[in-house]
């Protein structure tokens, strides 16, 4: 397991820091993460971007590998979350499989006030096409202050598929109208582009993020 580099996108006056990670099949540096990160690093939110092994590896010419075992990804996040030296209350999260990822290690990180939250950029309830196959048990008692941003035609999970799922009532849902799982809508059909989602995904965030933070100092 090799010691994580982090992609920095710091906020000028920061209020919190996020650890995020990449979906399976992309980097930290697709045009999707970086948006994010800026948009949050303008709204008060530093963001520290990693990569798991198997994606870092690609960059050396490395075998182009399917993400491993759930269980090593979880120690990865682990290693990453270990290494993160800043001021400030720091939350992590992931896109699609890196939140799912985040999501499994964060109620030993909260209970021992490392993290304040943490957030899911399109989560994978379920592959495409396998409604049965969940990936929600621990989310059923997840004691952690938990952000959720879907969209309403995310083949991973729509609003009628969570609604049964009974969720903690530490998570918190917040859906975007036609979004698919990469937060996209169709534009013949709202008028509105990925990015006007990313914009309102980051207003969110920053939002949510202040008040896991007022949370937590209380």
């Amino acid at each position: 397991m090799s010691t994580p580099t982090f992609l920095r996108t710091p906020a000028a006056e920061p209020t919190a820091t996020l650890l995020l990670a990449h979906g399976s099949g992309a980097p930290m540096d697709t045009p999707f993460m970086t948006e994010v990160a800026e948009g949050l690093a303008t709204r008060g939110v530093s963001v520290l971007r990693f990569e798991f092994d198997y994606m870092a590896d690609r960059r050396t010419g490395g075998a182009k590998r399917p993400p491993p075992d759930m269980a090593i990804l979880e120690e990865e996040f682990r290693t990453a979350l270990a290494e993160v030296d800043v001021d400030g209350p720091l939350l992590i999260g992931g896109k699609s499989m890196g939140g799912r990822v985040a999501t499994l290690i964060a109620d030993e990180a909260f209970e021992s006030s490392r993290i304040a939250g943490v957030l899911c950029l399109g989560y994978p309830f379920h592959p495409p096409g396998k409604p049965d196959n969940l990936r929600t048990a621990h989310l059923v008692g997840l004691r952690t202050p938990a952000l959720i941003c879907q969209g309403t035609r995310d083949p991973f999970g729509t609003p009628r598929d969570v609604a049964g799922y009974g969720l903690s009532d530490a998570i918190r849902l917040h859906w975007l109208e036609d979004g698919d799982h990469d937060l996209a809508p169709r534009v013949t059909v709202t008028g509105l582009r990925q990015s006007d989602h990313l914009t309102e995904v980051c207003g969110v965030v920053a939002q949510w993020c202040a008040e896991m933070v007022k949370a937590k100092t209380v």
